[in-house]
């Protein structure tokens, strides 16, 4: 879907406050409520946007988050990551090139809940065959506002898209 500029003025005035009410955004850009919430409802359906909270784990009873490199058989790569992702710690998972076949972030309540998770679950996957643990020790910056590609194919951070992050989805 190619995004106009009314598209990306909606997204860029929802990642600054996504519960912005459609008639504070239509009057910021001159046009009609409704546009604006047609808009809206066609990029969520479309999923090229989506809503969702958005905590800060640390704060909220789990204190010890990692990154997972997970070496896996290929022949079932997909299997394995669906596996993978439906358990509870998972908030992230993405299929890669490279040294590992999967990175997954988890949220632990501690370290010892991270040991279970490695021990128990992870490996009890069938096909997984080994995992490099990276914890975090701190968050220095972790963003979920990036500006989409314009309709040109330039990105918000120039023509070469130096800066900027293009994916899929849009969250707010």
């Amino acid at each position: 879907m190619n995004l106009d500029r009314t598209d990306r003025s909606i997204i860029k005035a929802l990642k600054s406050d996504g519960r912005l009410p459609f008639s504070t955004i239509a009057a910021q850009l001159g046009v009609s409520p409704g546009m604006i919430r047609q808009r809206v409802l066609r990029m969520n359906e479309q999923g090229v946007l989506q809503f969702a909270a958005v905590t800060n784990p640390l704060k909220i009873g789990y204190h010890s988050m990692a990154l997972i490199g997970v070496k896996a058989d290929g022949h079932r790569m997909r299997e394995i990551a669906r596996q993978i992702a439906a358990f509870e710690e998972v908030i992230y998972l993405a299929i890669t090139a490279g040294t590992y076949n999967f990175l997954v972030e988890v949220i632990c309540s501690d370290n010892a809940h991270l040991l279970h998770f490695l021990s128990e679950r992870l490996y009890s996957v069938e096909g997984v065959r080994e995992a490099e643990t990276f914890i975090y020790l701190d968050i220095v910056k972790e963003i979920y506002a990036w500006d989409p590609p314009h309709a040109d194919g330039e990105t918000a951070a120039g023509p070469d898209g130096a800066g900027a992050r293009e994916a899929s989805d849009v969250t707010v």
